[in-house]
């Protein structure tokens, strides 16, 4: 559902001028897909789109580049521990390193993550309860490692 709506998007965007989230939200109501403002800002998130004068844009990808870096990727090259307290995470990074974890945490979408915060050494990653915590604590620490 999720790759269908984000290819209505694009097909949207590339088609006619939408200058806000609602009216994007109506045009996709348009086409049967029902979407809450909360999935419709996660998925312009997602798709990076641009908001300019004129309204949402497409990104401009440079041939051959990625969107972002795979989180095994960003966790090897920042990550140096992650702690875990209950139903919240700790992931300590190099310094500077926190923002590009948080964000690749982010766009991974998964379920049990609620959110994260980013500082600039330490990820906070809050999880639904302790048990998807613990899931996702041995997940990150088989990518660190």
């Amino acid at each position: 559902m999720k790759s269908q709506r984000h290819s209505a998007i694009r097909e949207l965007l590339v088609k006619a001028t939408v200058t806000n989230q609602d009216e994007l939200r109506r045009k996709l109501a348009g086409r049967g897909i029902h979407v809450t403002q909360a999935t419709l800002s996660r998925d312009i998130r997602e798709l990076k789109l641009m908001k300019g004068p004129t309204g949402y844009a497409l990104p401009v990808v440079p041939d051959g580049e990625d969107d972002l870096p795979e989180i095994a990727s960003v966790l090897q090259d920042f990550g140096l521990e992650v702690r875990q307290a209950q139903n919240l995470l700790i992931v300590l990074t190099t310094m500077g390193g926190a923002q590009p974890v948080a964000a690749s945490i982010d766009s991974e979408d998964w379920e049990e993550v609620v959110g994260t915060i980013a500082g600039d050494n330490t990820v906070l990653i809050i999880c639904q309860d302790n048990r998807r915590a613990e899931v996702l604590r041995s997940r990150i620490e088989a990518y660190i490692a």
